[in-house]
């Protein structure tokens, strides 16, 4: 898959912009502040119909514009040209047309372009909240397997009902409220068991490829492949319906669901300590790293070809030595890097785009 051209309009600091790209490795480069990642987070929002700086859609549209517009043509490994046209909008939903053809629904575009995006953000992979790695996880689902974004969004449109009823209780279970209760339950039981299910398998493929990954990165031998994985959620052990039902007195108190998958953590160790905090910072990085390149790789061998490799400025949080040897590890396809210095020598980029104030200048 290559992302052949972009244009936008009114996106982040961009009034309007067109730039070509490569088939190779392109560096975008740039003093900070002047739009090297706005650039690349919009051929992101093509692949996930979101932010990957985890900002809502209003913020992506440029100050005094009600409407921003993004425009790409992809080709695909069989040759296939696809015309892809995002508006987005202040006031509603955004508006997607391929081939210019209006999607019935958002998510069909969910495949046609793919992207994977490696950010300074991503030390938060290890260093954060459960909800970060919870994101990560679904997200990587998405991409193995799109069919998991309506999974996921199932479960969250019960946990969302569920917690509306609770708060709606008042702290007293009523026969009316344990009657509609029930039928949440049962709602959260199928979807939620589905999207442990799934998160699990994931991990049991993610995990191999993580470790390789991790030694190709911090140039280990496979004798000191140190990561581990675990995804135990105590609901799994004990059955998502007795863990409801246990926890609804609770439940009915807090006003919230305390149990199920909206709740849950992956636990990341590096020899056998907890990464969080028994990890150096250069450890955390480049776990954080093996685990986007993982998921890259996985995304690869499920469907045939690689998607796009973005690298927002991460070259320059790194020492020399990962820096290094992520650039030689480097999967086939393309490739964007940003950068607000100089590339080191073993970047052999094919093109270099200059960015300014929000204009782009091929070099």
């Amino acid at each position: 898959m290559i992302i052949r051209h972009l244009e936008l309009t009114n996106f982040r600091n961009y009034a309007s912009a067109s730039i070509a790209l490569t088939d190779g490795v392109t560096a975008i480069i740039g003093d900070n502040g002047q739009g090297k990642t706005n650039l690349v987070e919009a051929l992101s929002y093509l692949a996930t119909l979101k932010s990957f700086r985890g900002v809502p859609t209003d913020v992506m549209i440029k100050t005094g514009e009600n409407t921003a517009i993004v425009r790409a043509i992809i080709i695909h490994s069989d040759g296939r040209e696809v015309l892809i046209e995002a508006e987005l909008s202040r006031t509603g939903r955004s508006k997607i047309l391929v081939n210019k053809q209006k999607l019935a629904k958002t998510r069909d575009l969910l495949g046609v372009v793919r992207t994977t995006v490696f950010s300074p953000q991503d030390l938060d992979l290890v260093q954060d909240s459960p909800s970060v790695r919870r994101e990560f996880i679904d997200d990587a689902l998405v991409a193995v397997w799109t069919k998991n974004d309506a999974l996921c969004s199932e479960v969250e449109r019960v946990l969302k009902q569920r917690n509306a009823l609770l708060k709606q209780s008042n702290g007293r279970l009523t026969p009316d409220i344990a009657t509609t209760l029930d039928v949440w339950d049962e709602k959260l039981v199928l979807h939620g068991t589905q999207l442990g299910d799934m998160r699990a398998r994931l991990l049991e493929l993610l995990l191999p490829q993580t470790q390789d990954a991790y030694i190709e990165l911090a140039e280990l031998s496979q004798a000191q492949a140190p990561i581990h994985m675990l995804y135990a959620p105590q609901w799994r052990t004990d059955g998502l319906a007795p863990s409801l039902r246990h926890s609804r007195d609770n439940d009915i108190r807090r006003g919230s669901s305390t149990v199920g998958p909206h709740r849950d953590d992956i636990e990341l160790s590096i020899n056998n300590l907890p990464a969080r905090t028994h990890a150096s910072q250069g450890e955390q990085r480049t776990l954080a790293l093996a685990l986007r390149l993982a998921v890259h790789r996985l995304v690869t061998a499920e469907v045939g070809s690689p998607p796009v490799l973005i690298l927002d400025d991460v070259l320059s949080e790194l020492d020399p030595h990962r820096s290094a040897a992520l650039l030689r590890h480097f999967p086939q396809g393309q490739v964007l890097i940003t950068s607000a210095g100089v590339l080191p020598q073993t970047a052999h980029p094919d093109t270099l785009v200059h960015i300014a104030g929000g204009t782009i200048r091929e070099a």
